[in-house]
């Protein structure tokens, strides 16, 4: 496994979790506008399928972060399940 690569792969990751938080937030944002604007004609359904839209990419995002997690650990031999975290930031 490439060094560069592995190491571009898990900032891209990165910037995509920000940028899904921040957009989370906004939608929080444009949630709360909207219905205090709109009152009994807020359209819920479409953010709550908005909302689930965006846990979907998070859920991705996440799921994507671990395999390649894994791949590192058994390029160097290592087990991933085997592998104890005792702090610091993964």
């Amino acid at each position: 496994m490439a060094v560069d690569g592995v190491r571009e792969a898990r900032n891209a990751l990165a910037r995509l979790r920000r940028a899904v938080e921040k957009a989370e937030r906004e939608l929080g944002a444009v949630d709360g506008a909207l219905r205090h604007a709109e009152g009994s004609d807020f359209p819920e359904a479409e953010f709550e399928g908005a909302a689930g839209s965006l846990a979907a990419v998070a859920a991705f995002v996440e799921e994507q972060a671990e395999r390649l997690e894994a791949k590192v650990l058994e390029a160097g031999g290592l087990e991933p399940g085997r592998i104890r975290r005792t702090g610091g930031v993964a």
